[in-house]
């Protein structure tokens, strides 16, 4: 599909002056401070900051799986009070978002069962996510007979089939090998193109965050703020092999990594 120009997208995902604390006995510990920022429609921005800035705990409000303490974040114009209908969640830990007794398309069929969709149109997308990620003949499997790898890509299948605007992802490649590692990123630039999403992407790895973006959001101090968000020139097309090997990338890469170092 072809994409218009991140700039002329409509706002998406909307945050601003976000900020939370979480209460305790001794009162209250600020986490997150002041942030703001925008994602738009067909965007994958990538979140960045050291462990501990409150990387998680961002991710958490923006899916309304906690809320927020004050400030607001928005998808398509809507205050996210709770858990977006528009939004699809993939955990790092693959193995605790799968049921292990369902078999692989059990797994994918589960977030639609409330959708009241018609049985044609709900096999059909359970069939394309299966098809997008490489596990059409899959199916039948479990998720204890697969490897690492392919239990994400079930976990990515059932995130597509739901059909969300908003793909929110959390450190989704770090417990795989660097080769499944870097297959995964392009299936998710894959996803984007195919289904038109928009995704967010949690990560501590740089690099996964240069060869993703089209921004990176750097978060920085204590309690967290955005320090700087980096513009990611480098094509619509991206090769782990090519682009990675551009003097941008190393350039990106070695400006991100000053950023979070100040910042740690």
């Amino acid at each position: 599909m072809t994409r218009i120009a991140l700039s002329d997208a409509p706002v998406r995902l909307s945050v601003q002056g976000l900020a939370k604390t979480y209460e305790t006995k001794r009162g209250g510990v600020p986490v997150i401070a002041d942030l703001t920022f925008d994602v738009r429609a067909g965007e994958i921005a990538c979140i960045v900051g050291p462990s501990g800035i409150g990387k998680t705990t961002l991710l958490k409000c923006l899916t309304g799986l906690q809320s927020i303490s004050s400030g607001a974040a928005r998808i398509d114009g809507e205050l996210i009070d709770g858990p977006p209908e528009e939004m699809a969640l993939v955990f790092q830990e693959y193995t605790r978002s799968l049921m292990p007794w369902l078999t692989v398309e059990k797994n994918v069929r589960l977030p639609l069962r409330h959708l009241r969709l018609p049985a044609a149109e709900r096999e059909e997308r359970i069939a394309q996510a299966l098809a997008a990620v490489g596990l059409a003949g899959a199916c039948a499997k479990y998720p204890w007979q697969l490897s690492g790898g392919m239990q994400q890509r079930v976990a990515i299948a059932r995130a597509i089939a739901y059909r969300p605007e908003v793909l929110v992802m959390d450190e989704p490649f770090a417990s795989v090998d660097a080769q499944t590692r870097f297959e995964l990123e392009d299936l998710c630039l894959r996803v984007r193109e195919q289904f038109g999403m928009t995704i967010v992407v949690v990560t501590h790895d740089i690099d996964e965050a240069v060869y993703l973006s089209d921004r990176v959001i750097v978060l920085g101090e204590r309690p967290a703020r955005v320090t700087r968000i980096i513009d990611i020139d480098l094509g619509e097309e991206r090769d782990q092999i090519a682009s990675r090997a551009l003097p941008q990338f190393a350039e990106l890469r070695s400006e991100i990594l000053a950023l979070i170092r100040k910042a740690g």
